[in-house]
């Protein structure tokens, strides 16, 4: 079995889905997590490209967020749409980002993955809050490569 699979427990990965359900509840943004064993790319870049394969450019806010993982590598990236980025300060995701890293530097995976999820989600809740009508335009289900 690779690391990927051993990264999370199916139990953990519908606790995050649940959580993405739960942050998604209040904006129109969309969250998704992908996690891979290693990239050769800058994991930025990476991010932008998964986003892109994920159809996560999409959204008609241009509210996608993806929490990329490459589990091997130890690393991991926050990546939001242009729709985020024109409204947002710079540090934007410094918040998220630390709630992630702050349970992965002591192995708790699935809660820096869940504290992360609810974190952008309460954020993106400012800038994009969620209308009657709003449609849940992506999957919340983890992808993996």
């Amino acid at each position: 079995m690779s690391r990927v699979e051993d990264f999370l427990t199916a139990k953990e990965e519908q606790e995050i889905v649940q959580a993405i359900l739960e942050a998604e509840k209040n904006t129109s943004g969309e969250i998704r997590v992908h996690i891979e064993a290693h990239t050769r790319n800058d994991h930025l870049n990476r991010a932008k490209e998964v986003f892109h394969l994920l159809k996560m450019d999409n959204t008609k806010e241009e509210n996608g967020v993806l929490i990329y993982v490459a589990v091997n590598d130890k690393k991991f990236c926050i990546y939001g749409d242009g729709g985020i980025n024109k409204v947002v300060p710079e540090n934007f995701w410094d918040s998220t980002r630390d709630a992630i890293e702050s349970h992965f530097k002591n192995g708790k995976f699935k809660q820096g993955l869940i504290d992360g999820i609810l974190k952008a989600g309460k954020e993106l809740e400012t800038h994009f809050p969620w209308n009657h009508g709003n449609a849940n335009e992506l999957s919340n289900e983890i992808s993996k490569n």
